[in-house]
């Protein structure tokens, strides 16, 4: 089972971390590339907040997500070693450490790798310690981009009326599509599994202080 883990989490990384250099490197930032009236592949970047969100600093998120990545796998080791534990929940819990994974891969390294894009040319990848910044400074990109609804709300319409409204705005990229699938479908279909877990490591903590 633990293979099976490790497996997903290095499959998702590929696939997170190929998609963000192919972008960096062929695209300049802001340009979009359309694909349907909906969907557009836009290069953005932020300081690693899920959806291009940003409340605090690089390195204060970083190491926020360092210490949560550390809990999962600290978690997904202790599931993957009881027996009888369901594959579901073993994949979902995978897909939501490999994109905590796969985000923090940029903010650390990013800063060291690149070199910003300037004008209308695309970032170039150099040699560690050559590029734009340094350790824990680099930016998360983000590229989808699915403006389902493009349209303008009507004036009498209570709030916002008569301006514009997009749904669905958010520019995300691959990690952060598979922590909120994974987190999503693991509370939806194995609440129970997991809140029996949470209530056996309390029972365990408290029969430890006695």
């Amino acid at each position: 089972m633990r293979i099976a883990s490790a497996a997903i989490i290095l499959l998702v990384l590929t696939i997170d971390q190929w998609l963000k250099i192919w972008v960096k490197t062929h695209m300049f930032l802001g340009e979009k590339i359309k694909l349907a009236d909906w969907a557009y592949i836009a290069f953005t970047e932020n300081k690693g907040m899920a959806f291009g969100m940003e409340f605090v600093g690089t390195l204060v998120l970083c190491c926020f997500r360092i210490i949560a990545v550390a809990a999962l796998v600290w978690l997904v080791v202790k599931i993957t070693r009881k027996p009888g534990v369901k594959w579901g929940l073993v994949v979902l819990m995978s897909m939501v450490l490999a994109g905590a994974m796969g985000n923090i891969f940029d903010n650390i390294f990013y800063g060291l790798i690149f070199q910003d894009s300037v004008g209308f040319s695309p970032a170039t990848l150099v040699a560690p310690g050559l590029g734009s910044g340094s350790l824990f400074e680099g930016r998360v990109v983000d590229m989808f981009y699915f403006p389902m609804i493009d349209t303008f709300l009507p004036d009498w319409f209570p709030f916002g009326g008569g301006s514009r409204f997009i749904f669905f705005s958010p520019i995300f990229n691959f990690a952060d599509a598979s922590i909120t699938t994974g987190g999503l479908l693991l509370v939806v279909c194995y609440y129970k599994t997991l809140n029996s877990l949470l209530s056996t490591k309390r029972e365990e903590a408290d029969h430890s202080e006695e």
